[in-house]
């Protein structure tokens, strides 16, 4: 039983007419009738009353109708899915982050991705911290990682999508909760609260630069998971922490008050990053939306 047999017998089975089935498969009536009946016959069953005056279904025939219609639809679909597959319209992305401040990124490309290809999905994997989501670029494991570098290697490509700049958050009950800004020379003896330190961590190394420069080593009192939880540690009174501009912006509560570090003149980028000869055909098209979605800020060069 093969497609072409079943769309003959469906055509039939829909005319009741071997003449009108011929016309609409635009084919002359003897083959749909050698169609027909070697179908019945590799079946062992007869799929129609044939008489002078009509055609009408047997029950085995009227059994098979649906399933054949199954069948057939099916097969068009992976015709379609195929060919779509081929030109990249028709498949998944990977996307690997890290940091509760690129979460409203996300999902604005997730919304703008369901708009403009319904046929291509997004599949998300949120990271503790940016080096491993690099890493994940790097081995081939995602098709695109977004994350705060200093450094990435020359093995994949990236592009900055967002310049940020350190900011100190205290609590709001702290001797400088009311400045616009702080010098990191007027933190010695400070409790910090700090993420994990992890190789590669943009915040760690900045931290130990900044603290260095000024000549005194931070008194780390607690580790939080995420900034989000750094932040609400600073609103307890744990200590400060020195987090980025959007996580300023993001986060609101009256106890926490965040001052731009005057002495850091190196900004913090978020880039994306992605494997310059990936295999993926649909990669190219979600990089273009990407980069309309998420410009590149101005004045910016990588």
């Amino acid at each position: 039983m093969d497609l072409q047999q079943l769309r003959v017998f469906l055509a039939v089975a829909e005319e009741l007419h071997f003449g009108r089935a011929a016309d609409r498969l635009y084919m002359a009536q003897p083959p749909v009738s050698r169609t027909v009946r070697q179908l019945e016959k590799e079946l062992g069953v007869d799929l129609f009353v044939r008489s002078t005056r009509r055609v009408r279904l047997t029950p085995a025939g009227a059994a098979l109708v649906e399933p054949a219609r199954g069948i057939l639809e099916a097969a068009e679909r992976a015709r379609r899915d195929t060919v779509a597959a081929g030109k990249g319209e028709l498949g998944s992305v990977s996307l690997a982050y890290a940091g509760a401040s690129t979460h409203p990124l996300v999902g604005i490309l997730s919304r703008e991705l369901r708009r403009a290809y319904d046929g291509i999905g997004l599949n998300l994997q949120s990271q503790q911290f940016a080096q491993p989501s690099l890493g994940l670029v790097l081995r081939g494991e995602v098709d695109i990682s977004l994350g705060r570098w200093d450094f990435v290697p020359g093995a994949v490509e990236s592009r900055i999508i967002l310049e940020e700049h350190l900011v100190l958050a205290v609590p709001g009950s702290h001797r400088l909760a009311g400045e616009e800004e702080v010098s990191f020379r007027q933190l010695a003896g400070e409790a910090f609260v700090s993420l994990p330190a992890h190789e590669g961590s943009v915040l760690g190394d900045r931290m130990r630069r900044l603290s260095l420069k000024a000549g005194f080593d931070p008194d780390i009192v607690q580790r939080a998971p995420d900034s989000w939880t750094a932040m609400a540690l600073v609103g307890a009174e744990v200590g400060c922490s020195l987090t980025v501009s959007s996580v300023a912006e993001n986060f609101t509560d009256p106890h926490v008050s965040f001052l731009r570090v005057a002495d850091e003149t190196l900004p913090v980028n978020l880039r994306m990053a992605w494997q310059p000869d990936s295999d993926n055909p649909v990669l190219e098209r979600v990089l273009a939306l990407a980069e309309k979605v998420w410009p590149q800020p101005a004045g910016v060069e990588d």
